[in-house]
């Protein structure tokens, strides 16, 4: 089968392929959201002075950074069950929770660093008019950082949706698995890999617009 034969065999698949997409986004857009929520609780808990929290976000934040993402991904979704005796998991779940607990470890930092390059002068006027250290991180820190750290954030959304193709090795049904389906269902491998490969460089570059867009507009507004 040449391949121009090739497209033409897999054609009836390829919105099974495209519809792909949205499971990918899926993925990235909820770890995305308990990423944030993780990492700003251990950015907090890592510049706090309690060393037992500021250990536990340190050890936290080693483990995740320093260990395959693929393989934190195994554990979760065959050693973990199997070890509890669980028979059953939600794939899709288990892939969002491990991909948003990564996440959660390079938010840290990157929340962390947004904390920092807030002007010390906001700490020290919180702190003259006797605002609470949670409040004042809540209410006047935290916002600040945030909007200087957006940019950092786009980018790490823009990882997670590359990153979430490994989903595919626990048969969740995104764009890279729904090409291997159509791979072996029609017994060729480029055509519907190759149309997954521009997909996703496809969704990356509208993203990275995107996020080069929102870059200006904050560089704008300051």
């Amino acid at each position: 089968m040449n391949l121009i034969d090739g497209f033409r065999t897999i054609a009836p698949s390829i919105p099974y392929i495209i519809n792909g997409i949205w499971v990918t986004l899926e993925i990235a857009l909820f770890a995305s959201i308990i990423g944030f929520v993780v990492g700003t609780i251990l950015s907090l808990c890592k510049i706090g002075r309690n060393k037992l929290l500021n250990g536990f976000a340190r050890g936290y934040t080693s483990i995740f950074r320093g260990t395959p993402l693929i393989m934190q991904l195994a554990l979760a979704y065959f050693a973990i069950p199997q070890l509890l005796g669980i028979n059953t998991v939600n794939a899709f779940i288990v892939a969002v929770i491990t991909f948003g607990l990564n996440s959660g470890a390079y938010m840290s930092e990157i929340i962390r660093s947004g904390i920092n390059a807030v002007d010390k002068g906001q700490f020290e006027a919180a702190s003259a008019l006797g605002v609470r250290y949670w409040p004042m991180m809540k209410d006047i820190i935290l916002p600040q950082a945030i909007k200087n750290i957006l940019p950092a954030m786009m980018n790490e959304f823009i990882t997670l949706t590359k990153e979430s193709a490994i989903v595919s090795t626990i048969s969740v049904t995104d764009m890279m698995r729904r090409s291997q389906i159509v791979s072996a269902q029609y017994y060729t491998y480029f055509p519907p890999m190759f149309i997954a490969f521009i997909l996703y460089w496809l969704v990356v570059m509208i993203l990275t617009f995107l996020g080069g867009r929102l870059e200006r507009r904050l560089a704008r507004s300051d």
